[in-house]
């Protein structure tokens, strides 16, 4: 069995197609079925890897080592599944394909156009994991009539052209705005966007309306009326304390009976409704403990998406709730504002800017005992840290951001020197490191060897372990016994820093080791 489900937007971007696929993805899991997620991007980027995180939030690593857009983590959390490349795909990367093929002479001649050869490939990625699931959820990302996005939906309509009905199921999500000086809902924006995908050749089977206030029956007999859909299929979508309780409103309202019956499939198990008693709680807790993250990108959420999800989730485990404030790094006051923290979270990135501020708050955090998690370069930062503060080397620092330090206690990999494109050339995706006994890793872990995620392209350098050892910053985990993965303080409370991305590992109810010990730690350095 071969179906597809395909998430389309109009209006504007952002309006959660990713979280309304996964949502209802989720909600066909439950019935029994095998589900996954593909991502189609009409950027011309190859991948997100080297784009500024201001435009286009965090980069999600596969475990296959694939830089991709955070929906991916929204896929893998939601359906507890895991994306290879085939989950990802841009425009740069279709186009490359295709034009490689022409290089060598694969079109026998043919001029190579975007019809047939770039829409053929898209089609080709549409069906990529058909053999490995019973559903695809196909979002094609961007909103419809934008000039870089013609070309994919375009191998949709050919794509349910070429396929029976009955294994084709189209969803367009859509703002309907509220209008305040009128008092009113409006839904022509709707009309028109989905006015404008018929245009193009596809009529959606339903339509998906973000909204601030409840639809009554005539707006929905309306959108119904002018977009050509039947009335139970235009669906309401409100914000919600938790994206997951999003797949319980879409199963109130009858979605995945509605996307079945579409589908022609029947429930392959009975409803597994024990999924939503235990989402229920998540966030609604009295009890909080609050985070600070410091970071470069404060004032974007999502440049940190998937650690805000692991430490909600988390937090959710332990019946608490997160309170997570976002720092600058570069704050003149930032020492002052972590006063009223419980634990300091430094998490990954890249370049110089906010550095110091970093290292200044790590510095805190040891001193002061306040539980401290540090991730990618925040575990470096940490690093760079102990050797300035405990091993007295003061002008210790990482190549990246001084080439000619005379104490590199980070520097780069002797495969990374010579390495001339950005994109997809750090070490990515699963690595194994082995945790030594008696530590915190150990502990959290409860195992000699883990496997994660990594994105870098710099390393601790194992010519200062001896001497930060004596100083008190012990390496806990190794990769093939050379590459130190983890670092802790044996005499603080906790305090841990780890070269890869656990945020990664995350899932609901399935709260990440570290991510759980370091909420424990928050709670118990609790500021009353």
């Amino acid at each position: 069995m071969a179906k597809y489900i395909f998430i389309t937007g109009g209006v504007v971007s952002s309006l959660g197609k990713g979280i309304s696929g996964a949502s209802i993805g989720k909600l066909l899991q439950l019935h029994g079925f095998k589900v996954n997620m593909i991502k189609f991007d009409p950027y011309i980027n190859v991948d997100p890897g080297t784009m500024n995180p201001y435009q286009h939030g965090e980069v999600f690593v596969t475990a296959d080592g694939a830089e991709s857009d955070l929906d991916l983590g929204t896929y893998e959390r939601f359906l507890d599944v895991y994306t290879s490349k085939a989950n990802t795909n841009t425009a740069g990367d279709i186009y490359r394909t295709v034009i490689n093929r022409e290089r060598r002479g694969d079109y026998d001649g043919d001029t190579v156009q975007v019809i047939p050869h770039i829409t053929d490939e898209i089609k080709k990625r549409f069906a990529a994991l058909k053999n490995k699931c019973d559903i695809s959820v196909i979002e094609i990302g961007g909103t419809v009539g934008d000039i870089e996005g013609l070309p994919f939906m375009e191998a949709a309509r050919q794509f349910q052209l070429e396929n029976k009905k009955e294994d084709i199921f189209s969803i367009h999500v859509t703002l309907v705005p509220y209008i305040a000086g009128a008092h009113e809902l409006k839904t022509k924006p709707t009309q028109h966007s989905v006015n404008k995908l018929r245009e193009i050749g596809i009529s959606p089977d339903m339509i998906i309306c973000r909204t601030e206030h409840h639809l009554d029956e005539s707006l929905k007999r309306k959108i119904a009326l002018f977009c050509n859909v039947r009335e139970d299929c235009v669906i309401e979508a409100m914000d919600a304390s938790s994206i997951y309780y999003i797949p319980g409103s879409l199963y109130k309202q009858k979605v995945d009976a509605l996307v079945m019956e579409k589908l022609n499939i029947k429930q392959k198990k009975k409803f597994d409704k024990a999924w939503f008693s235990k989402i229920k709680s998540f966030g609604e807790f009295s009890k909080t403990v609050k985070i600070a993250v410091v970071g470069k990108y404060a004032d974007l959420k999502d440049a940190y998406k998937s650690i805000d999800e692991s430490l909600n989730i988390a937090a959710a485990d332990l019946k608490v709730k997160a309170e997570i404030d976002y720092l600058g790094a570069e704050d003149k006051g930032l020492i002052k504002r972590l006063k009223n923290y419980d634990a300091v979270l430094v998490p990954g990135g890249f370049g110089n800017r906010g550095v110091e501020g970093k290292i200044k708050a790590i510095t805190y955090a040891r001193e002061n005992k306040v539980p401290f998690l540090g991730i990618c370069l925040g575990m470096q930062c940490s690093v760079i840290e102990a050797a300035r503060n405990l091993s007295n080397l003061k002008k210790a620092n990482s190549t990246e951001f001084d080439e000619s330090t005379k104490h590199p206690v980070i520097k780069i990999l002797d495969e990374q020197k010579g390495v001339k494109y950005r994109g997809g050339t750090m070490r990515l995706g699963n690595y194994k490191s082995q945790i030594k006994k008696n530590t915190l890793a150990h502990k959290l872990y409860k195992s000699s060897e883990i496997e994660e995620r990594h994105r870098h392209r710099y390393e601790m350098n194992p010519e200062f372990i001896g001497s930060l050892e004596k100083a008190g910053l012990r390496v806990a985990a190794y990769h093939k016994g050379i590459l130190p993965e983890i670092v802790e303080i044996k005499s603080h409370p906790f305090f841990i820093g780890v070269q890869f991305h656990p945020e990664f590992g995350s899932r609901p109810m399935k709260p990440h080791p570290l991510f759980e010990g370091f909420i424990n730690a928050a709670l118990l350095n609790k500021k009353e």
